[in-house]
């Protein structure tokens, strides 16, 4: 496959997982639950969650049609298949469940995971590994919101 083609494919899927995310949260930050929790003196606007996720799911489809291309194997692909289970049922189990203990435990599993690319691949990636940065770092403030509601509700 051609990395243009890969590409898209992954655009496709990622923002498949955005899509299924969003509807499985049951329009959750929106709801009376998440709006009467305690919630992070830093937690950002919320119109920013949609311009970085959108963002990231973008830099993060280049990333691995990049990754695919140089380091083709069931690795990678479980590893990515990984991230896009515990990508969406974060929503789930957070916003639509109340469960924000398991929320919590999911988020910093998906953030090893996205840490495991960022990591393991930077030295085959270089300066494509910075595609990547940006999706670690939200999924780092992301987990930090999760706790702070998890321990001060």
């Amino acid at each position: 496959m051609k990395k243009y083609q890969l590409v898209i494919l992954f655009l496709i899927i990622n923002f498949a997982a955005l899509g299924i995310g969003s509807w499985l949260m049951d329009n959750g930050p929106m709801t009376e639950w998440y709006m009467s929790l305690n919630q992070a003196p830093w937690t950002p606007p919320g119109w920013l969650f949609g311009v970085a996720w959108t963002t990231i799911m973008i830099c993060f489809s280049f990333y691995m049609a990049s990754l695919i291309k140089l380091v083709p194997n069931t690795f990678v692909v479980s590893l990515f298949a990984i991230q896009f289970v515990l990508n969406v049922s974060w929503n789930y189990i957070f916003f639509n469940q109340h469960l924000v203990g398991f929320g919590l435990i999911i988020i910093l599993f998906l953030t090893i995971v996205v840490g495991t690319f960022l990591f393991k691949y930077m030295p085959a990636l270089k300066t494509k590994t910075w595609l990547i940065v940006l999706y670690f770092g939200w999924l780092i403030i992301a987990s930090s919101l999760n706790a702070y509601i998890l321990f001060n509700n």
